[in-house]
Parts: C-alpha cells; structure tokens; sequence
C-alpha cells in the first residue's frame, strides 16, 4: 500500500475585478453602409479576454447601466460570457453610452455618445464599492475609469483601492490616454499619473504617451511609471519591440509580426488581459508578453471589439 502523503488541496480559483464603464458599439459591417451593434469598452474587454482565457477564475465587472431594454441586453451578453455582474448596478434615470467605429486601413477612429452613461456614478456610493472589491485578488482599471468620474468619484475610488491593495490586492492600470475626455490635458497627466501611483501594474501605450506626455521613447515612458512607485510597467509599442521593468528587472520583447491588420479595436485590452491572466505564476515574463501579443494579434485580424480567440494557438 503506497504510504505517499495525501496531495495538498489546489489553490483557491483567482477572483478578478475589472471596473469601467460599458457601452453600446456600433461598427461597419462587411456590406457597405450597414453596421453591427455589439457591447463593449475598454475595461470591459479586458475582463472579457480573460474571462475566455481563465474560465477557472471569477471574473466580475463593477459599473452601472440604466433599466432600458439596451442595459438589460448588455447584461445578458456579460452573463452570457460568464462574466459576474451582480456588481453592476442600474439607475432608473439614464442609459449607457454609445460609441460609433470608423475605419480606415485598418485604423479606428471614435464618435461618442455617452452624456447620459449611468456608469459616470458607479463609485457614487463608497459602500457599495468597497463591497465590490472585497476579495478581489486582482482589481483592473484605466484612465477611462477615471476620466469618466467626477473628482469625488475619483477620490472614492482611489480610497477604495488603497484599502484593496492593503488587504492584498494586486491592482492593474491601463493609461488608456483619451484627452477628449478630460477638462484638459494637464488635467489628465495629473489623474493619471495619481492612478499610476495606486498600482502594482502599468500598462501604457508608448504612442499616446509620446504625445500626450512628451516621452521620447519606450523607455522613458517605462522609467516614467516606474518612479510612480508601480512595481510591474510594460509598454506596449505597437509592431515595435515591448519594454518592461519587473522584479527590478528590465528588458524588451520583440513583437510577433500579426498576420494582418483589419481593426486594432481592442488590441491592448486583449493584450492586458493575455498578461494579466498568467502573471505572477511561474511563467517568464517576457513568454507572457509575447503570449499576449499573440492574443492581440488574432484580435487585431477581424473586425470589432471582441472577437473569438484560437487558444490552440497560444503557448499557455
């Protein structure tokens, strides 16, 4: 009879929290001069690829919809992806947001509606969200999260986080620079970089923070962050090669060359979440990264936010 001591019990599954607003995209269809409607935005889509990619972990989404018929279907269609929305809630007096795709070679351009999005209050109440993140052992947000708040809501959801990370939560941020958003742009580099500095992980675009932030290359935006006191920044840098500082350690990733480009909706979202789904395990990190750009490499090949990923063609 084998003597072997009993194996230990598997690790609790993860529990991750995406927060943002989600809302109504409308893009080009394959016939010309008609359009799809699907559900999406950017934290949003995060927790959708990880969703797919971790069906073991609880993924939930904090935000808020109104009671309509187009709020009720986009709850359907974040049940539907197993994605947990007992967190968000729906106000009576107003709808979600609306956004229309417009493309050109391959590259997107925005037109928004989304001056009556419910999700603009969802750190209104400081008790319902520290609810929401009681928990959590990953909690993901971006500067979208914060444009579209209110200073209070702002400070809110800073004390919210701070007391997650107190209690041992692992925080992840996206940049996600959009100036159209904010008052103006000093505005922005200020949230953002107040943002930064509530988090373990950063993961900025180096185009949109040469631009708006005036880096003069991948590893100024990396050292940028990293002076913020976030432990983990990775730089995504489009085709180029990916530059990271993790455990004290830097380096970069060549970018696998994507077979084609149709629409880059939603390709650092994915990017994110093919991160984010492994990291922190024993995996090195530059296997991750490129791991993730090849999940960004199938999104960026068809059309729309959310697309169905081959995981037969993934390392992990």
């Amino acid at each position: 009879m084998s003597t072997a001591a009993a194996s230990p019990h598997p690790p609790s599954p993860k529990c991750f929290v995406s927060i943002g607003e989600a809302m109504v995209e409308v893009a080009p269809a394959q016939t010309v001069g008609a359009f799809t409607m699907g559900v999406a935005g950017d934290t949003l889509n995060t927790a959708w690829y990880l969703r797919a990619l971790r069906p073991d972990w609880t993924t939930h989404y904090v935000s808020r919809v109104g009671s309509d018929a187009v709020s009720a279907a986009m709850l359907d269609h974040m049940r539907t992806a197993g994605i947990d929305t007992q967190f968000v809630d729906q106000d009576p007096r107003k709808t979600v947001g609306l956004y229309l795709i417009s493309l050109r070679d391959g590259e997107r351009s925005f037109s928004y509606w989304r001056g009556q999005s419910a999700a603009r209050d969802l750190a209104a109440d400081p008790a319902r969200l520290a609810q929401a993140l009681q928990g959590a052992d990953m909690i993901y947000f971006s500067g979208i999260t914060l444009a579209i708040l209110d200073q209070s809501g702002r400070e809110t959801l800073h004390a919210a986080l701070t007391a997650a990370r107190t209690r041992g939560a692992t925080v992840a941020f996206d940049p996600n620079l959009r100036p159209n958003l904010w008052t103006s742009g000093d505005e922005m580099r200020r949230e953002i970089t107040a943002g930064a500095a509530l988090s373990d992980i950063v993961l900025p675009s180096f185009d949109d923070e040469q631009t708006h932030f005036g880096d003069t290359c991948p590893a100024a935006t990396m050292a940028r962050y990293h002076s913020a006191i976030s432990q983990t920044v990775i730089v995504k840098n489009g085709a180029g090669p990916i530059h990271y500082i993790h455990d004290g350690q830097t380096g970069e990733v060549a970018a696998p060359p994507a077979c084609a480009i149709v629409d880059t909706t939603s390709a650092g979202d994915s990017f994110n979440a093919g991160l984010l789904a492994h990291l922190g395990g024993t995996t090195p990190l530059p296997d991750l990264i490129t791991n993730a750009s090849r999940i960004a490499g199938q999104v960026i090949g068809a059309k729309g936010a959310l697309v169905p990923l081959d995981l037969s063609a993934l390392s992990l």
